[in-house]
């Protein structure tokens, strides 16, 4: 499990609060976001309508459906599924740098929306860098010997009886 990084859960708490336009709950990071209600916000701000419902209280396990129902929008949102935090991880403070790392991807994911023009998070996403060779580049480096086809500049591994023995001293 990787360490918590205090400064990028400050920046994410940060960004969270520009989003929403609101301050956010005081607290510990993982306290502000334990039940679930300000991730089902933010996901409705970035796009309405994807969290029908929010249990504002009520026992742990309606509150943990928060989370889940968090997940599955930033699922469709386009979050990978592989840097999505399970909710132990959140609720019970299981694995608190995976949901920063989710969040983090979240922020991230934002920026292939183009309808979204609000604040960002994280590194500027790659776009695509598509290229295209004619057939003559393509075919310019037939000629050439690597240094993988068993030509390297007089080195080769011939008497070499060694393989499989052990080694003497």
């Amino acid at each position: 499990m990787a360490p918590r990084n205090k400064e990028q859960e400050a920046e994410v708490l940060q960004w969270i609060g520009e989003v929403l336009g609101e301050p956010l709950p005081a607290g510990p990071y993982e306290d502000v976001l334990k039940d679930g209600i300000v991730l089902c916000k933010l996901i409705n701000k970035l796009a309405p309508g994807s969290v029908k419902k929010i249990q504002e209280r009520g026992t742990n396990f309606q509150l943990m459906e928060n989370i889940q129902r968090f997940q599955a929008a930033i699922k469709k949102y386009g979050v990978p599924e592989e840097e999505i935090f399970q909710t132990a991880d959140l609720f019970e403070r299981r694995n608190i740098p995976q949901v920063t790392l989710c969040l983090y991807s979240l922020g991230r994911t934002t920026q292939k929306h183009p309808e979204y023009q609000g604040p960002t998070l994280g590194p500027k996403m790659a776009d695509k860098n598509e290229r295209t060779f004619s057939e003559e580049q393509l075919r310019a480096h037939h000629g050439e010997l690597n240094l993988q086809m068993g030509y390297n500049k007089g080195a080769s591994q011939a008497g070499c009886g060694s393989f499989g023995n052990s080694r003497h001293m």
